[in-house]
């Protein structure tokens, strides 16, 4: 670690690499709100946070916990058709508040053409949200229905041992995979019904 009096200590989020700071005051004095998306490994958290001199204030919030409790969602949490269903539901949810635009903040991540937060983003957008994107960056639909996966499923099953294993969440919640972009068809009808009333 450098020593005297010219070393200057970074800022603990930023030592943490919890944060970068130089994008963050980029996204804070746009004047819009941010569009946070958060994947883990097993769920996906999106916010719409608006940010304030004193702090950032979360207007409005979801994850895929509620996808599984409010709308049925049996698939798998951090996967491409979940976050897209994430996606509209962030963007009711603000058009609902009279947030009409925000610009996408993905943190530390790296932009990768058809990552799930890009899968966000066309949800939030199909939503009637505005939000600065590129097309080329968007999931195809084959990949936001969840066609690869049920086209995965239908290759495994030849081998029962490693289909259960791999598919067992799944199997667990009575989804075959294969049945995924008709279940993803449906929980997106609940969507749009439960927030164009």
């Amino acid at each position: 670690m450098a020593k005297g009096p010219a070393y200057r200590v970074k800022y603990r989020r930023r030592r943490e690499g919890k944060t970068d700071y130089r994008a963050r005051r980029i996204l804070a004095t746009s004047g819009r709100p941010r569009l946070v998306v958060r994947p883990s490994l097993r769920n996906i958290r999106v916010q719409i946070i608006r940010s304030e001199p004193e702090g950032d204030y979360v207007e409005v919030s979801t994850s895929t916990h509620e996808l599984v409790k409010k709308f049925g969602w049996k698939g798998g949490g951090e996967n491409i058709p979940a976050a897209y269903l994430l996606g509209m539901i962030i963007g009711y949810k603000a058009l609902s508040k009279g947030i009409k635009s925000s610009i996408l903040d993905i943190g530390l991540r790296r932009a990768t053409k058809g990552a799930r937060v890009f899968a966000v983003v066309r949800g939030a957008v199909d939503a009637g949200l505005d939000v600065p994107h590129s097309e080329e960056a968007l999931p195809s639909e084959d990949r936001i229905e969840g066609r690869h996966i049920a086209r995965y499923a239908e290759m495994l099953a030849e081998d029962p041992e490693a289909y259960r294993r791999r598919f067992s969440k799944y199997l667990e919640r009575g989804l075959r995979p294969e049945d995924l972009p008709e279940h993803f068809k449906t929980v997106k009808a609940r969507i749009e019904e439960a927030f164009n009333n």
